[in-house]
Parts: structure tokens; C-alpha cells; sequence
């Protein structure tokens, strides 16, 4: 038995592993990769497999770095089943069709400057009628039964705790008659204890291989309590003092989590009502796939329901569904909240209200998920002080806040407190999903307080298990080099002595307030002209 890591190694995104037991080849997850061009790039890639040859996908839950490739998988050739909770493939039906329509529009987009330049047009990485084509394969499976996927591996799915209808997956495989059974545990995304809506992440009693995340491997959430108070704490102040608020939230389990916390904080009488208004028609559509899985939510949400309270719904909530509408939003200056996707802010509605919104100091942004390295989101969090949006350099003046507790994610405390409910510890834990100087430190962590043998792979290593477990050397592969035409080579050469020269200037002179602003900007148009050019180049 062998499993390859194909995505969510050594990064946070494009969790993939294939599992291959000589008689089958299956798939955990198909996620795409999001972050910086590089790992975009990824995505363009043909799959380390042939997708014919894979039997089925397990998938843990719907969010798409761990759903978004499944649509190509399918284009290319994949025929067997997708297993999923009930609440997964429910989720997956609006997801994937979304991120197909994304795909398009991007393209459409290049296009258009493609076109102008006499260039070849480019092809969307799959659409949004590839996306519900697949949508068949899917099989909607409940927590804690058991399902054969193929013969000699099944399964069950145990809540993680994390979105709707996410997954903790203990599957035991069996290679032959003559063979033991092992088996293995996937975390999928862990969630946090006592977030809103979903239940708290189930404990496994035992394993031989646990594979788990480590998105937040390195530090530490505030409690709920906190996170509650802040955000109450800043809807008063722009209540007091004017200026909006803008959420970029994730439209599946986030906005959700932040219309119950905006909905206790009214009950309570902590917040006077206001409007708020939920700009993504995603995010929408999530909305009331949770209302028609209400028998999975958590006890309070249930306690709720039984006193008649939809923890979803409250007086001055609005949901904004067309472009119209939300172009209206941009006119409006204070006594608003605006949640809105992406929550990122690498796409989507959410980049209009920053355009309009950053440069405004009673405006506040409130950051309250994860944000990968090289987004727009991740940017702003580390203190950007412009940014670009739209081709427009825009001031970062507003006031912005990180609310890490509000994260759908464990942290280093929540994942080590789950490893250490395995009564029969494992033979050896692989550290997946994380940044790697996080997943390498939880690495260390874990062997340090669990004494648990703990590894961090690479993409494309691959595990043997039988009398012992073997990892397979990994071997990063030289970057190939490719001759660049000499008058390129030379201009580049330019470019570079250019750049050199610019820093001793700056070095030995004093800049004034607005020189300094000069230079950014002319830099920023000198490095966003080269990064067109380099991307209507053809291959």
C-alpha cells in the first residue's frame, strides 16, 4: 500500500493524496491550490496520475481547496464515485458550479487583453457546465456509518467540527485475503471547540497513520468570548462615531458564524440593530443549504430552534443578490456592516468595497479567517500600506482587525488535544495542510509533548507501509532553465542595474512625505506593467 501527497504538503492549500492498495487507486480530496501565480500555476498542471484509473474520491468537505479540482478530474476521464456527508455533496452542488463560473470569467478577462494584442485566447481550467456535470458522481453519505468505497477499503466519516458537513475520515484497508487491516485517519480541517452553529470535532480512539492539518500548527485563537466582545466592541464604535464595517468572510461556514455571532450580540442587547447586508450570492445559497441541515447543528444552535430563535436570521439583516444592488452599497458611508466574499479578497464582490472603503479612516476591515501568503488579504493583515486594486493604488487608511478567534480551524492547542485522544497511539503522524515553517514547528511540537514520531512531507513523496513503513526520498526538482532571447536577457540585465541604482539613491538621500509616495507609486506601475507583459507572453 502506498500514498502519495499530491497537494496540502509543505502549503494550505490543494489538499490531494492518492492511496494506492495494488488493487485500487482512490483520492482524499481534490482541492485546488490558491495563493500566489506560483501555486495558481499548480493548478494548470496535469495530475501526477492517470484520473481513469481512480476508483472513487473520499472527499472531507466542500470548501475548494479541498473540492475545486474535482470538475477537471471528471473532464479528464475520472468515472467512479465522490463520497461525501449528505451536507458535503449538498454544499458541493452551488461551490464547484461557482468556482467553474470564476474560472470562466478570468479567463474572459485575460482574453480581452489577449485579443487587443493579436495573442492566442486562453482556456478556463474547467467551467461552470463541466462543474455540474460532475455533480452526479457524488454520493451523499451520514457521520458514523460504515461504507465500503471499494472492495478492501471503507470507511466512516466523523464530524469534524469545522463547516456544514465536514469530515474526519478513519478508513481501514485491507490489500489482500491474506493480509492485516490498517488503518488510517484524515483530518480533514479540524475545527474549533464551541464554534457557532456546528458541533465540536469528534475524537478517534485509534489509528495507525493519522494525517492531520496544521493550518494554525504555530499558534494560538482567542476565546470565543473575545472574539464576540471585539467584534460587538467595533460595531459600537462605528455606531458612535460613523464609517462602516467590511467582513471578507468566506461565504460557506464563516458569514454563516458571523450572522449567529452578529444575531447573539442583538438578543443580548450588547449591539443597538443596524444594517447588515451579505453580498455574495455564494454565501447566500450557503445560507439556506444550512437551514435545511438543521438536524447536524450544535446543541445551542438546537436550544435556539427549540425557543423559536433562527440563529441566522435577525431584524436588519439583507441579503444582496445582484450586481445592482451591491454597487448601491459603495454609496452608502456609515452605519453599516458589509460581509463579503472572497474572504481573501483575491475575487469577487468583497474587492469593490475595498476599493471603496480603504481609504476611508472610519472605515474598518475585519479580517476573521485565515489568510494565505501572497493574497490581497494577507497583505493588508501584515500592515500593506497601499495596495492595488483593480489596476488603482489605494492608501490603506482604515482601521484594520484580525480576529483570529473567529477561525473555523483548530489551534496548535485544539490539534494537539485532539492527537492526544488516540487511546492506541499511532505508529506515525504526517503533518499535512500548513505553511511549512508552521507544519514543521507543529512537527516538532508534536513529537516534543506527544512523543508521537511526526513528519512533514514534501509534494509528490510517497509512503510504503508493510513489515515497515518506508518514505520515499523526495528530491526538489531543479528549476529548469530555459535561454532567454538576448535582447530580453539584456533589457533584464538593464532592469536589474536599474534597480540598483534606485536603491543607492534612496540610501543616501532623505525623502520627503510625498517623494516617497512618488517612488511607490511609479514602482508599483513599473512592476504591474511587467507583470501584464509577462503574462501575455506566449510559451
Amino acid at each position: 500500500m502506498k500514498i502519495q501527497f499530491i497537494g496540502g504538503a509543505r502549503t494550505v492549500t490543494g489538499s490531494c493524496y492518492v492511496l494506492d492498495t495494488g488493487r485500487h487507486q482512490i483520492l482524499i480530496d481534490c482541492g485546488m491550490f490558491q495563493g500566489n501565480k506560483e501555486l495558481d500555476q499548480w493548478n494548470e498542471q496535469d495530475f501526477p496520475f492517470d484520473p481513469v484509473k481512480i476508483a472513487a474520491v473520499v472527499l472531507t468537505h466542500a470548501h475548494i481547496d479541498h473540492s475545486g479540482l474535482i470538475p477537471k478530474l471528471c473532464k479528464q476521464g475520472f468515472a467512479g464515485s465522490i463520497i461525501a456527508t449528505h451536507s458535503t455533496a449538498e454544499l458541493c452542488s452551488i461551490m464547484l458550479p461557482d468556482s467553474g463560473h470564476i474560472q470562466e470569467a478570468e479567463a474572459e478577462w485575460y482574453n480581452r487583453k489577449r485579443r487587443r494584442r493579436g495573442r492566442p485566447e486562453i482556456k478556463p481550467l474547467y467551467t461552470e457546465e463541466d462543474a455540474r456535470r460532475c455533480l452526479s458522481r457524488f454520493k451523499g453519505i451520514p457521520y458514523d456509518e460504515y461504507t465500503e468505497v471499494v472492495p478492501g477499503i471503507t470507511i466512516r466519516m466523523r464530524d469534524a467540527g469545522h463547516i456544514l458537513g465536514s469530515a474526519i475520515v478513519e478508513m481501514w484497508v485491507k490489500e489482500s485475503e491474506e493480509s492485516g487491516t490498517c488503518k488510517l485517519v484524515f483530518s480533514g480541517d479540524l475545527g474549533s471547540k464551541r464554534q457557532a452553529i456546528v458541533k465540536d470535532p469528534a475524537f478517534i480512539d485509534e489509528a495507525d497513520y493519522v494525517f492531520i492539518e496544521s493550518t494554525y500548527g504555530d499558534r494560538l485563537h482567542g476565546e470565543r468570548v473575545d472574539r464576540s466582545e471585539i467584534l460587538g466592541g467595533i460595531v459600537r464604535t462605528i455606531q458612535e462615531q460613523g464609517g462602516n464595517i467590511i467582513i471578507p468572510s468566506f461565504s460557506v461556514g464563516r458569514t454563516q458564524e458571523i450572522i449567529y455571532e452578529l444575531s447573539e450580540l442583538l438578543h443580548k442587547g450588547k449591539i443597538a440593530p443596524l444594517p447588515v447586508f451579505v453580498d455574495s450570492p455564494l454565501a447566500i445559497e450557503a445560507t439556506r443549504i444550512f437551514r435545511r441541515n438543521q438536524e447536524v447543528f450544535d446543541e445551542e444552535s438546537q436550544q435556539y430552534l427549540r425557543q423559536g430563535v433562527d440563529p441566522l436570521s435577525f431584524p436588519g439583516l439583507q441579503f444582496v443578490e445582484s450586481v445592482e444592488e451591491s454597487q448601491r452599497l459603495n454609496r452608502v458611508v456609515s452605519g453599516t456592516i458589509i460581509i463579503s466574499s472572497s474572504g481573501m479578497c483575491e475575487a469577487g464582490r468583497i474587492k469593490h468595497h475595498l476599493k471603496h472603503h480603504l481609504w476611508r479612516p472610519k472605515s474598518h476591515i475585519v479580517f476573521v479567517g485565515y489568510q494565505a501568503q501572497g493574497t490581497l488579504g494577507r497583505r493588508i493583515v501584515d500592515g500593506a500600506k497601499r495596495v492595488r486594486i483593480f489596476g488603482e493604488d489605494i492608501k490603506v487608511s482604515a482601521q484594520i482587525h484580525n480576529i483570529e478567534g473567529f477561525s473555523a480551524h483548530a489551534d496548535q492547542a485544539g490539534l494537539l488535544e485532539w492527537l492526544a485522544g488516540f487511546v492506541r497511539q499511532p505508529k506515525k503522524v504526517f503533518i499535512v495542510h500548513g505553511e511549512e515553517d508552521v507544519s514543521l514547528h507543529f512537527a516538532k511540537i508534536v513529537n516534543e509533548t506527544l512523543g508521537l514520531d511526526a513528519h512533514v512531507p514534501y509534494r509528490f513523496e510517497t509512503v510504503t507501509y508493510g513489515e515497515a513503513i518506508e518514505v520515499t526520498a523526495h528530491v526538489l526538482a531543479e528549476k529548469e532553465q530555459s535561454e532567454l532571447p538576448s535582447g530580453l536577457a539584456h533589457a533584464l540585465e538593464n532592469v536589474k542595474l536599474a534597480s540598483l541604482e534606485v536603491q543607492n539613491i534612496l540610501q543616501s538621500q532623505a525623502l520627503s512625505s510625498a517623494q516617497k509616495q512618488e517612488v511607490l507609486e511609479r514602482l508599483a506601475a513599473c512592476v504591474e506593467a511587467l507583470e501584464q507583459m509577462a503574462q501575455d507572453c506566449e510559451v
